[in-house]
């Protein structure tokens, strides 16, 4: 048992097989059925940025030269709400794992049997 506090603790994370640069699918929420590119995966919360997509408007004050106003940017999307697409067959599709002959372990696509990595 760690003797940190509670609220100083590192959260909760569990592994997951969607990578930064993933084609995904969105399976819940306000943008479901849409596609996206990941740019950036929030490991600690689960959660992924997915460009384009889960767009929110922030209010910023303008520093220096960079002028204020009203900016769009991308919100997180918990992990649980995509699907990756597979490359091959452009079909969204669960993800196995699958140990190589050299040794290294590759993400498979369940629906193709394709190869996602390398």
């Amino acid at each position: 048992m760690s003797k940190l506090k509670a609220w100083a603790q590192r959260p909760e994370r569990t592994p997951t097989r969607i990578r930064k640069g993933d084609s995904v699918l969105v399976i819940a929420g306000k943008d479901r059925g849409k596609t996206g590119k990941v740019i950036e995966i929030l490991a600690g919360k689960n959660r992924a940025k997915v460009e384009r997509l889960n767009m929110v408007k922030r209010h910023s004050k303008g520093q220096g030269q960079q002028a204020g106003g009203i900016v769009e940017k991308e919100a997180s999307i918990h992990l649980s709400n995509l699907m990756i697409v597979c490359p091959k067959s452009n079909e969204p599709t669960r993800i196995g794992m699958k140990i190589l002959e050299d040794g290294t372990k590759v993400r498979v696509s369940r629906r193709s049997k394709e190869l996602i990595d390398g």
